[in-house]
């Protein structure tokens, strides 16, 4: 069993209780970032089995099952920073490391490298030379099966871009920091200065949220 992600301490992202991958829809960043571009702009999103990772001493194993959360709705792994479990290329670093997979369609899918793909499945250290794939979704198959379907036996198909939520071309992949965006007062704006008499006037401010929650 997965041991439950610790909460304690972060500002945004979201729980266990209300986590939503249709929530993706309104996704903000919540840690800075900075484009790395993308070595493919492919649809194909494939997902592999996190009970297939089984050697109790790799550092995939560590992080699933220290840092992780199973959805029990979608079967999708998420840890504490609200990032989405997938399996990457070497070029995308260490387990643990996190980015924002940016698509066309708008729709942004905080990740976290939980596995590594073997290098002969993505010999440019990026995308699969099968389908060009760069994310490979590491999750619950049988909670995924009964959420998605999957006319063939597989979920969603076998292609989570046949999910309204996660589908779309990558536009971009941004490497996200441990630094989060501060939340709260963002920006003022000045109301000038032949406005200031009207008291009900002032420097305006925006609040944002990052992350899944509402």
């Amino acid at each position: 069993m997965l041991a439950g992600a610790a909460m304690i301490g972060l500002t945004c992202g979201f729980t266990p209780e209300d986590f939503s991958l249709a929530r993706l829809k309104n996704y903000k960043r919540e840690y800075k970032s900075v484009s790395i571009g993308t070595c493919s702009t492919s649809s194909t999103k494939t997902y592999e089995d996190y009970r297939l990772i089984t050697s109790v001493g790799s550092a995939q194993y560590q992080y699933i099952h220290n840092h992780c959360t199973v959805d029990e709705e979608t079967g999708f792994l998420f840890d504490e920073g609200g990032f989405i479990g997938a399996a990457m290329g070497y070029s995308f670093g260490e387990i643990g490391s996190r980015y924002y997979i940016v698509l066309d369609t708008g729709i942004i899918i905080p990740v976290v490298k939980v596995d590594a793909k073997a290098a002969e499945h993505a010999p440019n250290g990026c995308s699969a030379g099968s389908d060009a794939s760069v994310i490979e979704f590491v999750i619950d198959t049988d909670k995924a099966l009964a959420f998605f379907g999957g006319a063939n036996g597989l979920a969603s198909s076998g292609n989570f871009n046949n999910y309204e939520y996660l589908q779309g071309n990558i536009a971009d992949i941004e490497a996200v920091s441990d630094e989060p965006i501060e939340t709260g007062i963002i920006y003022t704006s000045s109301i000038g200065e032949d406005r200031l008499k009207r008291s009900e006037e002032f420097d305006r401010v925006k609040l944002v949220e990052g992350g899944f929650r509402s």
